[in-house]
């Protein structure tokens, strides 16, 4: 499925289609068979044929609609430039409560901070360009890339023979079942960053991460926003005291949060769009401008001719792999959103890096064996690594776990940014960390050193001797390893102290 078109098609725009999808891009002449082809541009495929191309392979890139995939084009580089504007408007409304007050509440320009949008997601494309990929040796072909044999994959009217392949894919935004909703039109992560003026009423449906999100950010930039769910909280993989939290800053923040909700139609009435839902056994009736659905991501599977290449798949899951990212295709092997459980752009790079071993050297990297963190862009942010309290019962794993509240962190106080927390799972009896939760103004930020931590074996007795700068937030992960070694001096070790000190005095 193709991307929707870029509107406006302004100076940046056609800057970005000139990088990621030129108009007078001529595809090359396949010569000879290549070590790996690789199809779809996205943060997978573009790691996958760099970094094959960098240790000397044949290597060939197809894509078929915007290099750059999903994160540069619509995913995390909008999205974050769009949150930073509703960022800054928040900071501004609070500035009273620093001493610093503005004469009239602060406007927004909403076109313009869509223009930047579309400014610095111009700037950065040059890192996915066709043209850049060329300059590292890639042949790249623009168009919709199809299996025509275990070891040939057609593009246009180009063969490309191959050695081993990579479906780097990607996925795109789930479209609900909901009648009505075709007919009245929505908006999707996918369309959203097209837009030029503000909605003066949304309905997002879906409060995962790209829903919570873009609730928070319009409702600061100045929607009314109505954030609607089936699920009793926001975020439902998420630690239910963190998403408590983040809960509380939507409601400050206005959003109105519809919880235990299904929109069972959508129909046109006038100038409104009405979503009628059955809220917590009752009907209830939302009257918006603007629909903006985000309830997932469904991988792109079709269209490659996998079925006659004897790769399996699953049009809700995707690609079945195995652990070395093989598909059940021996030579074709899968990496990203198209495979993977976790559709986050630092997992599609990492997984790139295993096929790269895997599908030339005969390596033995193995997805299994990646840490992975994730973080959910609102404020604050939430960012978690490894297993929660519900994830280490279904596993069997007895943990201990430890808590420090941003309200007792000196840096925390200062910035006025004191709710939220770290905690941080050790096994039981041990200090060794099994995963951690981090609800803060720049989670995302701090989650990486217990990502090191997890990662390098590192124990929460260790992360207590590291010395961290003061006054930091970060200094809230080297309190928890204080915590810890506090909880080693039992009774009995205690007295043995208190016996020494009596003795040298």
């Amino acid at each position: 499925m193709a991307f929707e078109p870029l509107v406006p098609l302004d100076e940046f725009n056609q800057q970005l289609l000139s990088q990621v999808h030129p108009s007078d891009w001529i595809n090359p002449q396949p010569s000879g068979r290549y070590n790996l082809v690789v199809i779809g541009a996205g943060t997978a495929g573009l790691v996958t044929a760099a970094g094959a191309a960098g240790l000397g392979a044949k290597v060939a890139l197809i894509e078929r609609d915007l290099m750059g995939g999903d994160c540069l084009n619509v995913g995390c580089v909008p999205s974050k430039a769009f949150l930073r504007a509703s960022r800054c408007v928040a900071e501004m409304r609070r500035g009273s409560e620093f001493g610093v007050r503005l004469e009239s509440p602060p406007q927004v320009d909403f076109a313009a901070v869509m223009s930047r949008l579309r400014k610095l997601r111009a700037g950065l494309s040059t890192h996915d360009s066709a043209a850049r990929f060329r300059g590292l040796g890639v042949d790249v072909y623009l168009g919709a890339g199809r299996f025509t044999s275990a070891e040939t994959i057609q593009v246009g009217d180009r063969t490309l023979p191959f050695r081993r392949a990579v479906i780097a894919t990607g996925a795109r935004a789930t479209r609900p079942t909901i009648p009505g909703l075709e007919e009245v039109g929505y908006l999707t992560n996918e369309s959203v960053f097209n837009l030029t003026e503000l909605p003066r009423r949304v309905a997002v449906i879906g409060a995962g991460p790209i829903g919570c999100e873009l609730a928070q950010g319009f409702a600061r930039l100045g929607s009314q926003v109505w954030l609607i769910d089936k699920y009793d909280q926001i975020l439902p993989k998420e630690d239910p005291e963190a998403a408590q939290i983040v809960a509380a800053a939507f409601r400050q923040d206005g959003v109105h949060m519809v919880s235990r909700a299904v929109v069972e139609r959508v129909v046109r009435d006038g100038p409104d769009t009405v979503l009628q839902c059955q809220v917590a056994g009752h009907t209830e009736e939302i009257r918006v401008d603007s629909i903006l659905v985000g309830v997932g991501r469904s991988p792109n599977v079709e269209g490659l001719n996998l079925e006659g290449v004897g790769v399996a798949f699953d049009l809700r899951t995707g690609i079945q792999v195995d652990d070395a990212l093989r598909t059940t295709n021996a030579r074709i092997y899968a990496a990203g959103d198209v495979c993977s459980t976790n559709k986050f752009t630092h997992a599609a790079d990492f997984q790139a890096r295993i096929v790269i071993q895997n599908a030339l050297f005969y390596g033995r990297g193995r997805a299994s064996a990646l840490t992975i963190p994730r973080c959910t862009y609102t404020s604050p942010e939430i960012a978690a690594v490894g297993l929660d309290e519900q994830s280490a019962r279904e596993q069997g794993i007895a943990i201990n776990t430890f808590v420090q509240p941003l309200d007792k962190v000196d840096r925390a106080i200062l910035d006025g940014e004191e709710q939220g927390f770290v905690k941080v799972h050790v096994r039981q009896g041990t200090d060794q960390i099994v995963g951690a939760t981090i609800v803060a103004a720049h989670a995302g930020e701090l989650i990486s050193e217990i990502s090191v931590a997890l990662a390098g074996k590192v124990g929460l007795k260790r992360l207590a001797s590291v010395i961290h700068p003061y006054p930091t937030q970060a200094d809230a992960i080297r309190k928890l390893g204080d915590a810890y070694n506090r909880t080693r001096l039992t009774p009995f070790v205690k007295q043995l102290f208190e016996r020494w000190l009596r003795w040298t005095r």
